[in-house]
């Protein structure tokens, strides 16, 4: 998974529950062109705020070791 897939991600279930851009980025305190830019999958956003949005969007995220598949 990239940073554009999360982007997409976010973009779907932020429709689903029919928020705007703005409303979202409210929910999640952070600003709007934050999310643009997520949604959008900019490489340079701060990890932290990516995370903070997830967990208010309710994802969980886990890192696995692929050498132990």
């Amino acid at each position: 998974m990239d940073i554009k897939e999360i982007g997409k991600i976010i973009r779907k279930k932020r429709k689903i529950w029919g928020f705007t851009q703005a409303e979202a980025a409210g929910m999640c305190n952070v600003g709007v062109r934050f999310l643009s830019e997520l949604e959008n999958g900019k490489t340079t956003l701060q990890i932290g705020k990516v995370f903070h949005v997830l967990e208010e969007f309710g994802f969980t995220v886990m890192i696995k070791d692929r050498s132990e598949e």
